[in-house]
């Protein structure tokens, strides 16, 4: 039997835009794969219902003691201040630096890529986003568009994008396809 795919989900501990975490989430688990949470610190992470306060959820594992080599891919579900906090987690950018070294995909939603955007990883990438991280995408070197869902595979790795919660269905179909589990 194959061994099944580990995919982490990157995520601070509350912010997180709840269905842009569970939905993922179900779907990597349906279709064979093992998710794990990780955060900034072991506990539990608060999701949210945009701004207001949802489920909790266990965290796994915390960055500073993630290993990319421990994961086939990564997600990382948006909400405002849960990426906000997220892009200023050093081990958090650092494990992405990780990922995008070893040539793993990485799925991201909503404010999701605020993250890549602070670990420098989306010059010459095409990506989506929520429209407010345009700019700061274009600033970092990538090339925005709105769109469902952009799929990208310059730079030797695979970048899933996705604008917000409506998209789901097609993110989640293009991460599953980047992760292998298609």
């Amino acid at each position: 039997m194959a061994e099944q795919k580990k995919i982490a989900f990157l995520v601070d501990t509350e912010g997180i835009e709840q269905v842009e975490l569970t939905d993922p989430w179900t779907h990597v688990e349906k279709a064979g794969g093992v998710p794990r949470l990780l955060a900034p610190k072991l506990g539990e992470v608060r999701g949210f219902n945009h701004l207001t306060p949802a489920d909790t959820f266990p965290v796994d594992t915390t960055y500073a003691d993630a290993n990319a080599d421990d994961y086939d891919g990564a997600v990382i579900p948006g909400g405002v201040a849960n990426s906000d906090f997220l892009r200023m987690d050093n081990d958090a950018v650092e494990l992405v630096h990780a990922l995008v070294s070893a040539g793993k995909p990485i799925a991201a939603i909503c404010h999701g890529p605020w993250l890549l955007v602070e670990a420098d990883v989306v010059r010459g990438k095409m990506l989506t986003s929520f429209p407010s991280l345009r700019t700061d995408i274009r600033n970092a070197g990538g090339d925005w568009a709105d769109e469902e869902v952009r799929v990208c595979d310059m730079n030797g790795w695979t970048l899933v994008t996705s604008r917000n919660p409506d998209d789901l269905p097609a993110f989640n179909r293009a991460a599953l396809k980047a992760f292998g589990l298609d």
